[in-house]
């Protein structure tokens, strides 16, 4: 039994990452190449929370983790970020909308509702918008005909509690499903025993000029967050060729705190409209039509209400909305050997910011200073094409598409913007034999500026203009290459990448002010799995990544590329002491980060190792228990540094940026129960 088991672990794990062809793993059903990454195991039960971001961090290694608060987190993939990376959830496209990245797009889906996500590196997804270094395609859970549910409790340190409700049902032709959530944090402590606003102290102590941003007294023992989801499905086989499906998710976070920033945010609130309507087998020139459409919004207000600045200047809200709405119709059909999908794609994006002072307009309503982001629309649409070829033991893969985007804003006096762009890759795997497989690939892809890079204003009578609506588009051009081995008990996984990138958009400090720069990103990333017994089995993963600028920024010297992480590896080793039984430790080390962009506000962060441990055991059929502790050793470390494209708390030179540490020993329990 356990021979067998072993078998089938190898086999799984080589599958889901070959991804060379069509993969079916349960509901796993993905398209891929071998540069995709699919990772499952997001369901909450070995977290502190539903922080996607953070079970990202903790199970890929070329993810790197960008702190925040205890929870909507940010992440880097690749040295990229922002933007750089397009964010989608079964198909939606969402945006954040604070622009000081509180809310970034991996913040709006828990863990809980996650099937599975693919995690795609490079500029080869030429069906969605803005696909510049990576793309995540976050894949939800689907309804089941038969009646099945699945209760969940979890309860953690630093007075963590979490429960999650599931309830899946139909029939064959009609399914349903439904999940809802309720959590709340309080502040973490980091390894030195500092809630966030002890942190703020120490900050403070030798930063004086920064008291302001300490939290008030009567809020320094706030919770960290509370936050309520829904999810909500219907799949529709409406004839044998005729399907719909519907989907809404609601996510409302309330008092988030950010302890590095000088603001909180008073709540964040984000609704998902999913609609997917499939044709089949419609002809010869079309054995699949979809589609889709969707409409995300988010409402975040920020501000300073709970920290002691509000004595002297009252209470300052800034308060933005955001709203992206696409349509996208796909045909897929097939020629000889050709697997041809021709696709359209338009979507809208509104971002609108406005400040605020004790609830009044800021300074009013009608002065160009009251808004930071005024009414900016980002309208695009898009053709693409893809082609796979399959020939004997090659596998070559083509992609085109061509983009026209109109930027537009209600700021009196600023020009609108327009920007085409073609994008287009070419890959090839070449499988040599039954245990090893091997790629190259090369591609284009851009993204154009955003509402903040183009518009974005500070605010007050004196603010000053921030954004440059001068920005030019930024355009990767990437070579990609890779080779994955698989022996009796062991599997190794390997990949390089040179990206180039032509006018990439950074911050500068110096002029406080986006400008293009021209710049490469290259690393690599070695990942893989070893069986050593019928019951023990390692995982490992390390990625690195260097990143210049060709030239330095205007007024600066240095020719580091901010926000890109040192050197990282992920090591597990898991043991199955039986079926219902089995137990992981693992540890996360980072090299010091001694290559950063100091002119731009980055600072030397220390190496680190951190050391987690799990075990889960299974009680029958429907009761499962998950005992388990992160950062075994109670370590003080930081994994984000901070650069100034953040507005984070600051009180002197370019390198006296407040850090945020890590959580400190965390102890949590979860106990489920399906049926």
């Amino acid at each position: 039994m356990r021979k067998m088991k072993k078998a089938i672990y190898l086999s799984l794990v080589c599958v889901l990452s070959l991804q060379a062809a069509e993969v079916e793993l349960g509901t796993i059903n993905v398209e891929g190449k071998l540069d995709t990454e699919v990772v499952k195991d997001v369901s909450g039960e070995d977290l502190k929370s539903a922080d996607l971001a953070e079970a990202l961090f903790k199970q890929s290694p070329s993810v790197s983790l960008v702190r925040r608060s205890g929870i909507a987190n940010d992440i880097i993939v690749r040295g990229q970020k922002k933007d750089n990376i397009n964010v989608t959830i079964d198909g939606a496209k969402i945006c954040g909308a604070c622009p000081n990245r509180m809310d970034p797009p991996v913040s709006h889906v828990l863990t809980n509702n996650i099937d599975y996500i693919e995690l795609n590196e490079g500029p080869f997804n030429v069906e969605d918008f803005g696909s510049l270094s990576a793309d995540i395609k976050i894949h939800t859970k689907k309804p089941k005909r038969e009646l099945s549910g699945e209760l969940s409790l979890n309860v953690g340190s630093f007075d963590y509690k979490k429960g999650a409700f599931t309830l899946s049902g139909g029939s064959d032709a009609v399914r349903f499903l439904l999940s809802t959530s309720y959590e709340q944090g309080g502040q973490y402590e980091d390894g030195n025993g500092d809630t966030f606003a002890q942190q703020q102290d120490r900050y403070i102590a030798t930063h004086p000029g920064t008291g302001g941003m300490g939290y008030l007294p009567v809020y320094r023992d706030m919770d960290a967050y509370t936050k309520k989801t829904v999810l909500a499905k219907m799949f529709w086989d409406i004839t044998d060729t005729q399907s719909l499906e519907l989907s809404y998710t609601k996510d409302k976070s309330d008092d988030v705190l950010y302890p590095n920033t000088p603001m909180d945010a008073e709540y964040d609130d984000g609704d998902i409209y999913n609609l997917k309507y499939i044709l089949k087998d419609l002809g010869q020139y079309s054995k699949k039509l979809t589609l889709s459409a969707y409409q995300s919004e988010v409402d975040h207000p920020m501000s300073n209400q709970y920290r002691k600045s509000t004595a002297a200047k009252g209470v300052i809200k800034h308060w933005l909305t955001t709203k992206m709405q696409g349509i996208k119709l796909k045909n897929e059909f097939e020629l000889s050997k050709h697997s041809l999908i021709l696709g359209l794609d338009y979507s809208k994006r509104n971002w609108d910011g406005k400040y605020y002072k004790n609830n009044n307009p800021f300074p009013n309503a009608g002065h160009p200073n009251f808004h930071s982001i005024w009414d900016t629309d980002t309208e695009n649409i898009a053709f693409f094409a893809k082609d796979k070829i399959s020939i004997e033991k090659w596998e070559l893969n083509l992609g085109l598409r061509y983009d026209n985007t109109d930027i537009s804003t209600a700021r009196p006096g600023v020009k609108d913007n327009s920007y085409d762009g073609l994008s287009g890759n070419i890959y090839a795997v070449y499988h040599a034999d039954k245990s090893s497989k091997y790629f190259a690939g090369i591609g284009v892809s851009s993204r154009v500026p955003d509402g903040r890079e183009l518009y974005f204003h500070s605010k007050g009578p004196m603010g000053k203009e921030i954004g440059n609506n001068d920005l030019n588009e930024v355009q990767n051009r990437e070579f990609d290459m890779g080779a994955e081995y698989t022996w009796e008990d062991f599997t190794l996984k390997s990949k390089f990448f040179y990206s180039d990138l032509r006018d990439y958009i950074a911050y500068n400090a110096t002029t406080k002010r986006f400008e293009n720069v021209d710049a490469v990103i290259w690393g690599l990333d070695v990942s893989g799995t070893y069986v050593a017994t019928e019951s023990i089995y390692f995982d490992y993963g390390l990625s690195y990544q260097r990143g210049k600028k060709k030239d330095a920024l205007i007024g600066q010297r240095d020719k580091d590329l901010a926000e890109i992480p040192p050197l990282k590896l992920n090591l597990a080793l898991n043991y199955d002491y039986d079926e219902s039984l089995s137990f992981k430790a693992e540890g996360v080390y980072s090299a010091k980060w001694s290559k950063f962009d100091a002119d731009n506000g980055e600072q030397p962060l220390d190496s680190y190792t951190v050391f987690n441990l799990k075990g889960t055991k299974t009680f029958g059929k429907h009761f499962e228990l998950t005992l388990g502790i992160d950062n075994v050793f109670d370590k003080t470390y930081a994994v984000s540094n901070t650069y100034k494209d953040l507005t984070l708390i600051a009180g002197g030179g370019d390198e006296d940026v407040m850090l945020m540490n890590e959580p400190g020993r965390y102890v949590y329990a979860n106990i489920k129960y399906k049926f």
